[in-house]
């Protein structure tokens, strides 16, 4: 009993020095059917777009790199004023409207109760176990921001980062190596397009064309997908082998050498960061568990004020 008080308060301790403290049963008396609605229009629109498990998941960590969990990503550009969701990196963020909807049916039982900045939290749960991954309980009582920027968008951490800069962008948030490794294996689901990857593939270094930790006939095979002058608009390939899956198969390819990006194969270049990929490749249980205290800390960064009426605007 006294390691369960011991534990608690050391979790409000560690919540409430990320910000606002957060709590499992935050909703339990003001909104009891939040969760429900959320994850039913999630379902939906899942069942409609096998794409919106990668859009929502990424969304979340995009969101909670920039001032926080917040619900800033959400915000639309108004007059000179370009939000996040407009930022470069974010450009191929998507879905949206699930969000839209999610709101729209919790409003529906308790106006003006549930933030968006839960709703999205709570959002890239359900779509990772909806996916075949792992549940979890996610603490709740975020707030909504108010500001919204394009140009801070340059601080999320980019395809092409080295390990170094990784490890300075999440270190920055209170993340730590082992989180890294944690929360890349989200990279388990989804597509990227070619521009991601370009410089893996192509005029790699004044050496070599191609990155040589790539294997070669993964190499060939993404540069007929992406030449050097590509005009594919939509042009890309898949993360992994099982793009709608939530598994541990990410992790098994970047050992292969058939990772897509350089911040992807970069895990392997410290032994401490290795030594978690060997790890996660050979057990799915310990990389859902790795996974799940990761993305509880991530999101446990807040930093809203409000709950937005409309996910898209300020109140």
């Amino acid at each position: 009993m006294a390691v369960a008080a011991v534990l608690s308060t050391l979790l409000a301790f560690s919540m409430l020095s990320l910000g606002t403290a957060l709590s499992l049963n935050y909703y339990d008396k003001t909104c009891p059917g939040a969760e429900t609605a959320i994850k039913n229009a999630v379902k939906k629109a899942i069942a409609n777009d096998k794409t919106v498990p990668a859009a929502l998941l990424r969304m979340h960590f995009h969101d909670c790199f920039i001032r926080g969990c917040d619900a800033s990503v959400l915000l639309d550009t108004v007059g000179k004023n370009t939000a996040e969701k407009n930022g470069p990196p974010n450009i191929s963020l998507h879905a949206f409207y699930v969000i839209d909807n999610a709101k729209k049916a919790v409003e529906a039982l308790c106006p003006g109760v549930v933030s968006c900045a839960d709703i999205l939290a709570l959002a890239a749960r359900d779509v990772v176990a909806l996916s075949g991954g792992p549940t979890w309980n996610v603490p709740k009582g975020r707030k909504d921001g108010r500001t919204s920027l394009a140009s801070e968008t340059r601080q999320l951490p980019a395809p092409v980062f080295n390990l170094s800069q990784l490890q300075q962008s999440f270190s920055q948030r209170g993340l730590s190596m082992g989180d890294l490794v944690a929360l890349s294996g989200g990279h388990t689901l989804g597509f990227s397009h070619c521009s991601s990857f370009q410089n893996r593939i192509h005029n790699f270094n004044t050496s070599h064309d191609i990155d040589p930790s790539m294997h070669p006939s993964f190499a060939t095979s993404l540069r007929s997908i992406c030449p050097v002058h590509n005009t594919v608009k939509n042009a890309g390939a898949n993360m992994d082998s099982s793009p709608t899956t939530f598994d541990n198969t990410y992790y098994k390819l970047i050992l292969q050498g058939k990772s897509l990006f350089s911040s992807d194969q970069a895990l392997i270049t410290s032994s401490k960061t290795k030594n978690l990929v060997t790890k996660f490749a050979g057990s799915k249980e310990a990389f859902y568990d790795a996974f799940v205290k990761s993305m509880i800390k991530m999101s446990s960064l807040t930093g809203g004020q409000e709950v937005r009426k409309n996910c898209r605007k300020v109140n």
